[in-house]
């Protein structure tokens, strides 16, 4: 090391291994299904396209079809990955049953690996929260993602067959998220099903684990986020890695805690981010009501 390099800021953590590159050996997924509820765009569609490089046949599933026809046409380039799709509104256990039906009359066989990433979420101050808008968050997020691993469940608990199921959490689920009570409330519901299935199902062959990703951009955030992000500026600066994540790191821990690799993993949540949830400063910044975050007013105003 020279002395110039000394001088400079700390680098942060390396940058990972360029797009296409697989975590695990070349098809560890060959002649497996794995389904993956919001797999049309984002990091749904970031998991699937790495579960295809393994030799995974994937079953896209999600509420769009134009964006989950979108999503089988790049996926199936990767390889020749075999892609199918099922459009599903996951709040309704009649629609999650077609879907794996649909899965089995597709790709052959009922899903090996469920990915339970579909989610929904917006900012919001706790007071301002409508009904109808916590009832939406939380039953997609936790009631959908609770119907789609129960049939995941019955289907192999009545085949006698093992399964792996990954459900794409959040940190705040641990902290807590102030502007985010729907989310956060349903996320902790999804993680205690980690722990609670991955007991119950455990003598059965299936393991339940938690992925969480930390600040990952794509292309396809939403407005919100976007709006959030343009905010607050220099991204990097603000992770103790001192980079944002990539959308294939969050690929490459599912690939594993789905793997033949990972067979003693489970009940785990593993976070993806660079360490960024368990930042403390020495000294607390000011505190900023949500409010105030979010550009609001006095309540009631």
């Amino acid at each position: 090391m020279t002395n110039a390099e000394t001088e400079t800021d700390p680098p942060g953590l390396p940058a990972p291994p360029p797009l296409g590159t697989s975590a695990l050996p070349p098809g560890t997924y060959e002649g497996r299904t794995v389904l993956v509820t919001g797999g049309g765009s984002g990091l749904g569609k970031a998991i699937a396209a790495e579960f295809a490089r393994l030799g995974a046949g994937l079953m896209l599933v999600g509420r769009t079809a134009a964006r989950l026809e979108a999503a089988r046409r790049e996926l199936t380039e990767i390889g020749g990955a075999r892609v199918a799709t099922a459009a599903c509104d996951i709040r309704e256990p009649a629609a999650v049953a077609g879907a794996f039906d649909a899965c089995e009359a597709a790709l052959g066989s009922r899903p090996d690996v469920l990915v339970n990433n579909a989610a929904a979420n917006f900012p919001v101050p706790a007071e301002e929260l409508s009904p109808n808008g916590w009832r939406a968050v939380v039953d997609i997020t936790l009631t959908g993602t609770w119907f789609m691993t129960r049939e995941f469940g019955r289907r192999h608990l009545a085949a006698r067959t093992p399964g792996s199921v990954v459900n794409v959490g959040a940190s705040y689920a641990w902290t807590g998220g102030p502007g985010f009570a729907h989310s956060a409330a349903a996320k902790a519901g999804v993680k205690n099903l980690v722990e609670t299935l991955a007991v119950e199902w455990g003598p059965y062959g299936i393991q339940v684990n938690g992925l969480v990703p930390g600040l990952m951009p794509h292309d396809d955030m939403t407005g919100d986020i976007r709006g959030a992000l343009a905010r607050a500026p220099r991204q990097d600066a603000r992770q103790p890695a001192l980079r944002v994540g990539y959308p294939r790191e969050l690929g490459w821990a599912a690939t594993f805690l789905a793997s033949p690799y990972a067979r003693f993993v489970s009940g785990h949540t593993l976070v993806v981010d660079g360490a960024n949830w368990q930042r403390r400063a020495l000294v607390n910044d000011p505190v900023v009501p949500v409010r105030e975050q979010l550009g609001r007013g006095r309540f009631g105003e």
